[in-house]
Parts: C-alpha cells; sequence; structure tokens
C-alpha cells in the first residue's frame, strides 16, 4: 500500500438481538428478555489509535479516583470497567465522562441500520406460508443487515479494516466476509461501480479497540431511544451521528426512514412508529 492511500477504519457492532421465538417455537418479542428491535452499525474513525489511547487515560485516571473507591464494577476482578467500558455496566458518572470524551473527538461518524422485530415475524410467517420448509436463523438477519450496512461503503478507499466485536465462542468470520461480498456486489448491480480494494474481518474485543468502546457507547443511546423513548443520550452524541436507516418505519416509504444531519432522531420522531404489532 502506499503512503498516500487512504485506509477506512470501521468498528461494527450490534444492540437488542435476533431472537424472535424460544426453542418451542413461542414468540418472544415484546416479552421481557427479548428486545423489540434489533440493530447493527459501524463507527467510521480516523484516528483510531489515538481514540484508544484517549480511552485508556481516561480509564485510568477514573480507576484512581478516590470516588470510586470500592465500586464493584471498577474492580480488576470484576472484568467491566476496570479493563474496557461497556455503557450497560458503567456507572452513570462514568458514561458521563466517555461520552464527553466521544462527544469532543473529531472524526467519529456512527452509521446504524434498526429492524422492528415485530416487521421480522411478520416476513417469517409469510414466508412459512409460501415455503413449509424454511426455517428462521438469527445469523440470517444479522447478515442480512451487514449486507444493508456496508452496501454503500466498500468502493471508495484504497483499504479497509472492519473490526467486529466476537460474540461468543462461534468464529463468524468467514460469513461476514461473505456477507460483505455480497454488499459490494449488490453495489456494483445497482449503480455499475466496482471496487478490487482488499477489505479485512477482524475479530477483536473492546479491551483489545477503543473503538469497539465508542461504538458500543453510541449503541447503547440508540437503544435507549427506541426501547425506552429516551433521547439525551443521541442528542448528547448527535455530533457523531450520520446516518440512522429505520428500514421497518414505513409510515412514509415502504424503504423505511433515513434519519440524518439534516433530520435529527428524537423521541419526538418515533411517535406514531412504535405502536405497531402484527
Amino acid at each position: 500500500m502506499k503512503k498516500n492511500d487512504s485506509v477506512k477504519h470501521y468498528f461494527v457492532d450490534e444492540a437488542g438481538d435476533a431472537v424472535l421465538f424460544s426453542r418451542k417455537g413461542q414468540v418472544l418479542v415484546g416479552k421481557q428478555g427479548c428486545s423489540r428491535f434489533f440493530m447493527l452499525g459501524l463507527l467510521d474513525i480516523a484516528d483510531p489509535d489515538s481514540l484508544h489511547r484517549f480511552l485508556g487515560e481516561l480509564r485510568q485516571r477514573l480507576l484512581s479516583d478516590p470516588y470510586f473507591g470500592g465500586v464493584p464494577s471498577m474492580q480488576p476482578e470484576a472484568k467491566k470497567t476496570a479493563i474496557a467500558f461497556h455503557a450497560k455496566d458503567d456507572l452513570p458518572e462514568v458514561r458521563r465522562e466517555v461520552m464527553t470524551l466521544l462527544k469532543n473527538t473529531p472524526g467519529l461518524r456512527f452509521f446504524a441500520v434498526v429492524t422492528d422485530k415485530w416487521r421480522v415475524l411478520d416476513y417469517v410467517r409469510h414466508r412459512n406460508e409460501r415455503e413449509e420448509e424454511y426455517r428462521y436463523h438469527q445469523n440470517e438477519l444479522y447478515d442480512y443487515l451487514v449486507r444493508r450496512l456496508f452496501r454503500d461503503r466498500l468502493h471508495k478507499d484504497d483499504e479497509y479494516r472492519i473490526y467486529f466485536a466476537k460474540r461468543g465462542s462461534s468464529d463468524r468470520t468467514a460469513a461476514l466476509r461473505m456477507a460483505l461480498q455480497q454488499a459490494r456486489r449488490q453495489f456494483y448491480e445497482r449503480w455499475g461501480i466496482s471496487s478490487d480494494a482488499p477489505f479485512h474481518v477482524l475479530p477483536s474485543t473492546p479491551p483489545q479497540q477503543g473503538g469497539l468502546q465508542a461504538v458500543d457507547y453510541c449503541f447503547w443511546a440508540l437503544q435507549r431511544l427506541y426501547e425506552r423513548g429516551e433521547d439525551r443520550y443521541v442528542r448528547y452524541l448527535w455530533s457523531s451521528f450520520r446516518l440512522v436507516q429505520d428500514i421497518d418505519d414505513c409510515r412514509e416509504s415502504r424503504y423505511g426512514i433515513y434519519y440524518t444531519r439534516k433530520r435529527p432522531l428524537t423521541a419526538e420522531a418515533l411517535e406514531g412508529r412504535t405502536d405497531y404489532t402484527p
């Protein structure tokens, strides 16, 4: 690679889950412990090494602060805040510090796709009516959102380094690479623009990559809005949000609604879309 070639660093994560049914085939959507929405997104970071360093320095400063002395989540043996920031586990005071750092860090661009699992359930039921042998699998939804998310983001630069957060013990690197290849192919079929720029799928963990800690925070804010109607965190980080595709909100178009810098995503914007049930 030449010195002046452009390299994109994408950090990918998810929020919610892709679960629709229990092992006995019962619908779990809307019940306790099962999310209403499933989201996939990426954080495009201009300088991931600097962000990783800034987050590490912030964490060390907080860990050495007597104010947090004795807090369970801050102890090394808990393997939570002491090793990496994770919005769900961090104290509110810690979350404020991390969000302020992210808000003041230039070169962060967040993109996400949101799907409503009630709509996904509709699709599964209709497909079962046409194809009796069809069985829904969670990876099917995940891979579809990968293709939607990356469809327009693999053709402008010279190289792509795509960091995925590891999930459990299964290694889906090959499947994710295939979904990315399909996304690039679909873009070519639609626009006639091809790219042979290499992309590298790199499973990693938040302690290893500060970018994964940052994208987790973006998703925590987004999920709080969709699942609880609480938008103050999205408002606070909105300067880093570039596009949220709500692909199942068909109030205006069958393609969904796209929230951008010119059309901010707020609790008011979602009024009228959250009462859907099949």
